[in-house]
């Protein structure tokens, strides 16, 4: 029987039972899972166009600092970097992302190692990662989400390493790597505070009296304070998106469907793996020194819900309990069991397969609601941007010189990304919508612009005393609002830019 290591600071490492240490790395079963996962990813990162928060990166690549209103610089540096790669391969643009999603396959695969699997159970947990959803799609894209996810699994694969082995570098590289994560997004803290009240509950509660935990905090808290003045200084608009977010959650499910849209991310093999791991952390005793994990993984998703989150924010910690789920499943008593992976597995590949992007843009249809758009943003958001910006083009060029605008406002940092990315010889692109409302401002010389807004804003809005439509966009298949459904409006400032822009200024 497995004795769980005693509380203290000097407590012994945790082994598996019946061994000396963990398994050998399954290399030649979890590799050719990593291969697949990699053609699968790069199929969709090779289709289609450029996605919204993409050109946003891109221009704010152009606008490098050492934070943003609502991300941190790591994505914004990696979109100028694949924005100067020669030629335009989609492939290359969103490379980052895949391979930082095959890296999270291998590290889900050790995390089962760790906690006792074997080559089953490090297979298993691969495909699991390997066939959710959500990371087929973030892995296609360079999204925040993409990046940010492996490196949570990171700090999982470290976190548990520590509890079986208690060498106290392994906290201190957890926190580096949380610095790390903490230049995409600020959510790991959520992960980190869930974990360490857990610990103290259920053990090891030790954890917080390590040092080195300490210490890695401390050197996530020195490399974010550039990032902290900076929002400091601007009234941490990065906070504010709290807001933002939950508002556009409601095109996601909401609150009601977080759990199930969550499940429903985390695969056909992932959901059953993931409800039995929740189960083998409470229940096992092989599992008991891990037991934390699953009350902290339960905290985070009830965070996540009552602060109106997304449904993929968990993400990064569903590996983990995942992992749990498939060495419970290798350790049962039925042998015969373990043959039902075999069919749940090519089940899971089929959800992926029947998944990918073969579809032509010909064939893809119009979203009938910006609801159904929004549950398929990560397609929609691909297309209409050089439409809009060809009609922006021409609605400049068939003005008369008289009133040729002086800078293009748009009423989302898509559409600003869009235009800075597509266009041509046109005047100066601000937008006050999130990160864009940062880089600058019209002059207030700029007594005429061009507006970008949606078709249904009021007019004239806040922002114009007078405006008049000079033509509309609306591609088949764009995002409503913002590739469609758009109006472009001939517009005359209320007020001197400086005075109106920090009230205009939104998240």
């Amino acid at each position: 029987m497995t004795e769980t290591a005693p509380h203290t600071p000097s407590a012994p490492p945790v082994e598996s039972p019946g061994r000396d240490g963990p398994a050998p790395v399954a290399w030649s079963l979890v590799v050719p899972v990593m291969i697949l996962s990699a053609v699968a990813a790069a199929f969709g990162a090779s289709r289609y166009h450029l996605f919204g928060d993409e050109l946003y990166f891109i221009g704010a690549g152009h606008h490098l600092s050492v934070s943003y209103a609502d991300q941190g610089p790591i994505l914004p540096l990696l979109a100028l970097l694949g924005d100067a790669m020669p030629g335009d391969s989609l492939i290359l643009f969103r490379l980052p992302s895949l391979l930082v999603t095959v890296v999270g396959v291998l590290l889900a695969a050790l995390i089962a190692r760790e906690l006792g699997g074997g080559r089953f159970a490090q297979t298993l947990t691969a495909a699991a990662y390997a066939t959710s959803t959500f990371l087929l799609l973030q892995s296609s894209l360079l999204a925040t989400n993409a990046i940010d996810t492996p490196l949570w699994v990171a700090t999982t694969w470290l976190v548990v390493r520590w509890v079986r082995t208690r060498q106290d570098w392994l906290l201190f590289a957890a926190g580096v790597v949380t610095a790390l994560d903490m230049q995409v997004k600020w959510l790991i803290p959520v992960f980190w505070v869930c974990a360490i009240a857990a610990s103290l509950v259920w053990g090891p509660r030790d954890l917080i009296r390590r040092p080195a935990l300490w210490a890695g905090g401390v050197f996530t808290v020195v490399t974010m304070i550039p990032a902290l003045l900076w929002q400091a200084d601007r009234g941490w608009p990065y906070l504010q998106l709290t807001g933002q977010v939950a508002e556009e959650s409601q095109y996601a499910g909401g609150r009601l469907l977080f759990v199930p849209i969550m499940l429903l991310t985390a695969g056909v093999l992932g959901a059953p793996l993931l409800l039995g791991g929740l189960w083998a952390l409470l229940r096992s005793p092989k599992l008991r020194p891990y037991r934390f994990l699953a009350p902290a993984f339960v905290l985070l998703v009830i965070v996540f819900v009552v602060t109106a989150g997304r449904p993929y924010y968990p993400g990064g910690m569903l590996p983990v309990i995942i992992a749990a789920g498939a060495v419970a499943f290798e350790g049962t008593r039925w042998p015969r069991t373990r043959w039902i992976a075999a069919p749940l597995s090519l089940l899971a590949a089929a959800s992926i397969l029947v998944s990918l992007p073969f579809a032509p843009e010909s064939e893809i249809e119009e979203p009938q609601s910006i609801k159904e758009a929004g549950m398929q943003i990560s397609v929609y958001g691909q297309f209409g941007w050089p439409e809009l910006t060809d009609q922006v083009q021409r609605a400049v060029a068939a003005l008369p010189e008289s009133e040729r605008p002086q800078a293009i406002v748009t009423s989302s940092y898509w559409q600003a990304g869009a235009l800075d990315y597509y266009g041509r010889g046109l005047p100066p692109v601000f937008s006050p919508s999130r990160g864009y409302g940062f880089f600058g401002q019209p002059d207030d010389s700029a007594t005429t612009v061009l507006w970008v807004v949606a078709s249904e804003a009021e007019q004239p809005g806040d922002m114009c005393t007078r405006s008049r439509v000079l033509g509309k966009v609306h591609h088949r298949i764009g995002m409503p609002t913002a590739s469609t459904d758009v109006d472009i409006r001939l517009c005359t400032p209320r007020a001197p830019w400086s005075q109106q822009w920090p009230q205009l200024r939104r998240m």
